[in-house]
């Protein structure tokens, strides 16, 4: 095995993160035309995080203008930590990048659509939710999962 590189992991894995962020927000966009219509009015996760992130630092909802683009923050900025981690595991085991990423895509579809989010009241629990969202949500964290891969790949090299 190859030695390490903790720090061009990170590094790798964060620019990699950013990007697989913005093609699974462009999956999204396109999938979401084939979504019904149901529950589109309410406000994403990604909205209600950063809500309760303004919350609990200045006592006050994100402002309306700025929703969306605090919104999008979130979305980012979790895509970065997620492919920061991503980065680092692949330096120490490159088995973590079965599937070309998608595996680490599904894990990240699980942990957080199907855990965290539902647990701090972002969105509805795994039971509430229509199949055709957990699809929907899956398949975004798969496109992330093998962008992140291949980005991360192209900048790190193979594992």
């Amino acid at each position: 095995m190859a030695k390490p590189r903790p720090f061009l992991g990170l590094l790798a894995g964060v620019a990699a993160g950013l990007v697989a962020s913005a093609a699974m927000a462009a999956f999204q966009h396109q999938a979401e035309k084939l979504l019904p219509e149901d529950g589109k009015d309410e406000d994403p996760a990604t909205v209600k995080a950063a809500d309760k992130a303004s919350e609990a630092i200045l006592d006050a909802p994100v402002p309306e203008q700025y929703r969306e683009q605090a919104g999008l923050a979130v979305h980012y900025i979790t895509g970065a930590v997620l492919g920061g981690i991503y980065g680092v595991i692949t330096e120490y085991k490159p088995e973590a990048s079965a599937g070309f990423g998608g595996a680490y895509g599904i894990a990240t579809s699980a942990l957080l659509d199907e855990g965290v989010v539902p647990a701090a009241g972002l969105a509805p629990g795994p039971d509430d939710t229509p199949l055709v969202q957990h699809a929907y949500g899956a398949a975004s964290h798969l496109v992330y999962g093998i962008v992140l891969e291949g980005v991360r790949w192209l900048i790190a090299g193979k594992r």
